[in-house]
């Protein structure tokens, strides 16, 4: 018997999205006889205990019954339960210096972590995550921000609706001026900020049109990986030999430094791999950019001028153009930044059911039966030892 434990977000600021929705528990029941989901007691999901209840779910304060515990933030060393295999993401696969202590702490513990974030199909690409609904809010807030800033159109919270079908109903009837955007990634980020552009009537232009000429209407560029970073031997762009070698292409962003009114930035980036432009290049009398949405969230990152997350209730901040320095939002002299680590929490409901829906079709099933090379591949630590796929944490977990 399978028995999964949904358990309570103990991080601060509190997470109120799921992993499995009342709705997607009852389905499990129903068609898998081998599992039963326990749902711990919490006062912050989006889903009400007695939305829970109501399908068939238990509601608990005590887990210590279920051998497979599904979070979805990092969950806090003293909530840990010992001998238990967690589901979440514990964002220590890069060795975050934050989340050492936590590391080290499921070590000692003897906790098996399946990680959200490593599991991933035989090309690579990342089975589950909550990127299309952070690229949905990232871009509305984006907008948001450009229209507060300009004044040119207004746009509501997305907090003030509790369904993305509600938010599409805020867009009808608003015109917006004849800006630029550039869309960067091509990820389920990327995916989620060009649904939010189709919502809103901006027209999708090619990169060197983009670049030669403007619009009497709004237009977007989507920039790929193979738009913006060429090969310094051979001026091409491969996608494996990038990743294993970032250091060896150089960024071409630049061009659109002087094109663009907003970026939406949905790139993957690591410490290796080329920044879009560096802050010296917002000196520029040219830099065109006024707001920029970063919705990979990366401090210093692929967007320089990101110095640290923002929170929901208050997610814009500027940067002064001289002193690099964050200020209020909208001055005159500043560059407008949108950074915000949770953002699927404004619209977490949709944002849950899309997610339990990626969890069933392609990993419990695994789990279900006893493993995988996918579910291996996604072990960071299987009963207090390190998996040989992630070795390089040694050091990390404080193994000499």
């Amino acid at each position: 018997m399978l028995k999964l434990g949904l358990i309570r977000e103990g991080k601060t600021p509190a997470d109120n999205r799921v992993a499995l929705t009342p709705a997607q528990c009852k389905w499990l029941h129903q068609h898998f006889p081998d599992i039963r989901v326990t749902a711990q007691h919490s006062d912050t999901r989006c889903y009400a205990d007695k939305e829970y209840i109501q399908a068939g779910v238990t509601v608990t304060e005590d887990l210590s019954d279920c051998n497979v515990l599904l979070g979805i933030k990092e969950v806090p060393i003293p909530m840990l339960i010992p001998g238990k295999t967690y589901l979440f993401f514990s964002h220590t696969k890069k060795a975050q210096p934050h989340n050492q202590p936590l590391f080290r702490a499921m070590l000692d513990k003897k906790i098996t972590l399946i990680d959200y974030e490593c599991l991933e199909h035989s090309d690579g690409t990342r089975i589950i995550g909550f990127g299309f609904f952070a690229g949905i809010v990232g871009a509305h807030n984006g907008m948001m921000a450009y229209g507060n800033r300009t004044g040119a159109f207004q746009l509501q919270r997305v907090g003030t609706v509790n369904s993305f079908q509600k938010l599409i109903h805020t867009y009808f009837g608003l015109k917006l001026p004849n800006i630029k955007i550039a869309v960067t990634g091509s990820g389920r980020v990327a995916h989620g900020v060009l649904e939010i552009m189709n919502l809103l009537g901006i027209h999708e232009v090619e990169p060197a049109e983009f670049l030669e000429r403007e619009f009497p209407y709004p237009a977007y560029v989507h920039l790929k990986g193979a738009d913006i970073y060429l090969s310094k031997s051979n001026g091409k762009y491969n996608r494996e030999d990038f990743h294993a070698h970032p250091d060896q292409y150089v960024c071409t962003f630049k061009d659109f430094l002087t094109e663009a009114d907003i970026l939406m930035n949905g790139v993957y980036w690591e410490k290796d791999i080329p920044r879009l432009f560096n802050m010296e290049d917002i000196h520029n009398e040219n830099f065109r950019i006024k707001t920029i949405a970063d919705i990979t969230d990366d401090a210093y990152g692929s967007v320089p001028c990101n110095l640290g997350d923002c929170s929901i209730a208050d997610p814009i901040y500027g940067v002064d153009r001289n002193s690099f320095e964050k200020t209020a939002p909208y001055l005159p002299n500043s560059i407008d930044v949108m950074a915000v680590g949770n953002l699927p929490n404004e619209l977490p409901r949709d944002a849950s059911r899309y997610f339990g829906e990626q969890l069933i079709k392609y990993v419990l099933d695994d789990i279900r039966v006893g493993g995988s090379s996918t579910i291996d591949q996604a072990t960071m630590v299987k009963s207090g030892t390190i998996n040989e796929h992630y070795a390089y944490l040694k050091e990390y977990g404080g193994i000499a």
